[in-house]
């Protein structure tokens, strides 16, 4: 025990929480085809195995369309093109599917089902590949007849509860079937959005073969949390929906199909967050563990798109003690905050915020009032791996407003180490007989802390 770093016991914590937060509930898993061709594949369905294992219900929906233009071209068929249409899921061009092709489609389909199948038996899980979707055709668009190509008329949901039960995962490839039997080229993006929406799916996992850093070549909001290669972190629907229509239009010299495909899966999750999914995770199924790296841990690897409470700021309750002391310590270890005991930090509960991130607090400061009109803005950390998302910046900001609220005119905080980031936030130096009296007297010379302040 004594070889096990705090930061993996608050990891192990991560798990259980959301071991049991997330048990027994249903996640789609839509996953691109270049994944399948990846190294790091049978890992990736080893996962999924695991969760299942595990007490989730998983569904697959195999992407297929690469594999579909292979087939076809070492039969040396002609595609037939593209068509696009208002009502096309994600307003993407979607394969013409005539009845010369509907059979290498339904080839190149049920064999990429064929390999998820194979790697789940070999880690004796049971999956079935089966009928699980009724189509329609999409008849006519724009004066083409788009013959065998078609759109989800309806999910078997009772037939895909029956064999989640049984604790197997179905795998959904990308063809339907009219009532009389006629097959039809769905859409795997929309087959994962409607079996999602029917069964109640608290997660929607798309999983690529992109890591992020396109989106160096795309239009950011700054507010939109980003990781240092450029990726984003989380965004709500209506953040999703702005990034989206802020990204319509290619740029010049932008590549048009990473941009498309890129926009393509936040348009999805963007639709699934609509649809009722709770929490759509973009992530890149190369990386290994990606899935049970966004699953189990708040900080994540991938893109989360949520429509519930995933994060909030809020008042200091008793039980909350152990983990803003755990934040502190390092921190009152390096002489960067002064030294608080728990029976301190209770007698002023009040003066006290938390960031919660998914229940586990990640950040915390305090609001003093010194009369005067001032307060002092103190005790302020962050979890260290919660570097890159601007915690810090998170927690002084609400102190800040607070203070606003509760009529303050102006802020202070005492520092030895923090100078330059608290003039980022906008702060300047002042002198020591700036401070209200009531500080001043208490205020400890032999620490020589600079004083920091802002007008507000």
């Amino acid at each position: 025990m004594d070889n096990i770093s705090w930061s993996q016991v608050d990891l192990i914590r991560e798990v259980f929480h959301y071991q049991s937060r997330f048990e027994g509930s249903t996640m789609v898993f839509k996953i691109d085809y270049p994944v399948t061709e990846d190294a790091g594949f049978p890992a990736l369905v080893k996962d999924l195995a695991l969760l299942a294992k595990t007490g989730f219900k998983v569904v697959i929906v195999p992407g297929v369309r690469e594999n579909i233009d292979a087939v076809l071209k070492q039969h040396e068929i002609d595609t037939n093109g593209y068509v696009t249409g208002d009502s096309l899921i994600n307003d993407m061009p979607v394969r013409i599917t005539t009845s010369q092709t509907i059979s290498y489609v339904e080839m190149a389909a049920f064999n990429v089902a064929s390999k998820f199948m194979t790697f789940l038996s070999g880690s004796r899980v049971d999956a079935i590949i089966g009928n699980f979707v009724r189509a329609r055709g999409l008849g006519v668009i724009n004066g083409i007849d788009t013959e065998h190509t078609g759109a989800v008329d309806k999910i078997y949901a009772d037939s895909l509860t029956r064999v989640l039960n049984l604790g197997m995962i179905p795998i959904l490839p990308c063809i339907g079937w009219s009532p009389s039997g006629k097959p039809y080229n769905v859409s795997s993006d929309e087959i994962a959005l409607a079996v999602s929406e029917v069964l109640g799916a608290v997660k929607l996992f798309i999983i690529c073969a992109q890591d992020g850093q396109e989106t160096k070549t795309l239009n950011i909001p700054e507010t939109l949390e980003k990781r240092a290669n450029g990726s984003l972190v989380r965004l709500t629907p209506q953040q999703a929906q702005a990034f989206i229509s802020a990204n319509s239009e290619p740029k010049q010299g932008e590549d048009e199909e990473i941009r498309r495909q890129y926009m393509r899966r936040f348009r999805l999750a963007f639709e699934a967050s609509k649809a009722g999914v709770h929490r759509v995770h973009i992530v890149d199924g190369r990386e290994g563990g990606s899935v049970l790296k966004e699953l189990y841990s708040n900080l994540g690897v991938g893109t989360m798109i949520y429509t519930d409470e995933y994060d909030s700021v809020r008042g200091l309750h008793s039980r909350d003690l152990p983990d803003i002391l755990r934040l502190m310590e390092p921190l009152m270890q390096r002489g960067v905050l002064i030294r608080r005991n728990p029976e301190q930090i209770q007698e002023k509960k009040g003066d006290f915020s938390v960031l919660e991130i998914d229940g586990s607090i990640r950040a915390c400061g305090a609001l003093h009032d010194f009369g005067e009109a001032q307060g002092e803005i103190a005790a302020v950390a962050t979890d260290p791996m919660y570097t890159d998302l601007g915690l810090g910046r998170r927690i002084v900001g609400y102190l800040i407003e607070k203070a606003r609220k509760s009529k303050m005119r102006r802020v202070f905080v005492l520092t030895t180490q923090s100078q330059d980031w608290f003039e980022s936030l906008g702060f300047r130096e002042a002198s020591v007989d700036s401070l209200p009296e009531q500080k001043r007297k208490v205020y400890d010379r032999s620490r020589k802390s600079k004083v920091f302040a802002l007008d507000i």
